[in-house]
């Protein structure tokens, strides 16, 4: 693991090849730590710290890459340092690294285990403020082909309509699906109407010839695989 080191001193009295982009530059991007690469999307620092030290508070403060990245754009902007500008190059640096897990065909993210598949769906599911259930699509290796937002609202079975979970991995042929959803209390634990709606999804992927993977439960920072705890899976 790259170290993270604070400068006491700013980037332009740094010698040049210890200064953040030029390490890049010369040494990769694997080499730098978290705070250095975050310190080239923010560019500059302010009067009182230079950017590599507002890195790292910024890191210190939001409790690393993933609490930057739920955190509110309104929340960013009035944290010191930094501005619409600086939040909008963070959010986008951060989107980018997401949608490259799906970019091209050979190189789409696979799905090895449960945790595979929350990886790809936490920093998104876990800022959401209410129920989602999402799907993710995947070929005849566990490749990600799509991601697709469903439903929104109290997952119920009397109000899901199983049929649109399986609607665009019809369309689009794909071998297997995994059903993700959300609770916004940050409890993750399944709850007998999820227990219900899992066992009705498999039953109707068996029907379809579409096989369902399994069911994620996001909450917070925690995930809970359905499939692994034996629940709806008969």
């Amino acid at each position: 693991m790259v170290a993270d080191v604070e400068y006491h001193v700013t980037i332009k009295e740094l010698p040049s090849s210890e200064r953040p982009r030029e390490r890049l530059i010369n040494y990769g991007a694997s080499n730098l730590s978290k705070a250095e690469l975050l310190a080239i999307i923010l560019r500059t620092g302010t009067q009182d710290e230079n950017v590599i030290n507002l890195a790292h508070r910024l890191l210190k403060e939001f409790r690393g890459l993933t609490g930057l990245a739920q955190a509110d754009t309104e929340v960013l902007t009035e944290t010191k340092g930094l501005g619409p500008a600086k939040v909008a190059q963070l959010k986008a640096a951060l989107e980018l690294g997401r949608r490259l897990l799906l970019e091209s065909p050979e190189d789409r993210y696979q799905i090895r285990s449960p945790a595979d598949a929350a990886n790809l769906m936490l920093l998104e599911m876990s800022l959401k403020e209410q129920e989602e259930l999402h799907v993710i699509l995947l070929d005849t290796k566990n490749r990600v082909q799509a991601t697709e937002e469903i439903y929104r609202g109290s997952l119920n079975t009397t109000q899901i309509r199983v049929g649109e979970i399986f609607r665009k991995a019809i369309r689009t042929s794909a071998n297997s699906i995994i059903v993700v959803h959300n609770h916004p209390s940050g409890d993750p634990t399944p709850s007998p109407e999820d227990v219900a709606v899992t066992k009705l999804i498999v039953e109707a992927g068996k029907l379809l010839d579409v096989d369902v993977l399994d069911h994620l439960i996001i909450g917070g920072q925690r995930f809970v695989s359905l499939k692994e705890r034996g629940l709806g899976f008969g």
